[in-house]
């Protein structure tokens, strides 16, 4: 987690020196599936729109990641992680190449963030969470349920322009699918 936070913040002051990094290493849809610059799935998570952005998603990932990290170990952690972002990327790439093109990169580490919201809430579905607007007191997994479902409703209405709805909810389906092919793992004779 530590090591996370730290590339994201040198990776956002680096992004203020040098502004191009966001067009070369942002997820950029069309460069991905045209030119196949395979390595903007992975880089677009350290990058990020605003001092705000990055602050909202490496609290998310100081609140939560530390939890998991100890659950899942350092190396199972990032693997997981990992997953989130790409599969992130994949569903981001999905919907703005086929339903609302858009030729902005996208940028941040949601996709993973919201990738570990959801193993925290299954993780740990009775612990209590508090939204922070307002501030109202839940277990983490209708926290998780609440946000997906929320996630869900702003992308299809396209409420919130500029905010990559489908790679939140990507980042949630590749981590689910990674619990569930690690389960299925531990379960066989």
């Amino acid at each position: 987690v530590k090591v996370l936070v730290v590339a994201n913040v040198v990776a956002y002051l680096l992004s203020l020196i040098v502004p191009a990094m966001i067009e070369r290493l942002g997820l950029v849809p069309a460069a991905v599936v045209g030119d196949l610059t395979l390595w903007q799935p992975l880089t677009y998570m350290f990058l990020h729109g605003g001092i705000g952005h990055l602050l909202f998603n490496m609290l998310a990932l100081f609140m939560f990641g530390p939890d998991l990290e100890r659950l899942l170990g350092s190396r199972r952690f990032i693997t997981y992680y990992l997953v989130c972002v790409v599969g992130a990327a994949v569903a981001q790439t999905l919907v703005t190449t086929v339903v609302y093109p858009s030729p902005f990169p996208t940028v941040g580490a949601s996709g993973g963030i919201f990738g570990l919201l959801l193993l925290f809430g299954m993780a740990y579905p009775r612990r209590r969470v508090m939204l922070l607007f307002p501030p109202i007191p839940m277990p983490a997994w209708l926290f998780v349920t609440l946000y997906g479902l929320l996630e869900l409703y702003l992308g299809v209405f396209g409420s919130e322009q500029g905010v990559a709805h489908f790679a939140h909810l990507g980042g949630m389906a590749a981590g689910y699918l990674l619990v569930r092919r690690w389960r299925a793992q531990t379960q066989r004779p």
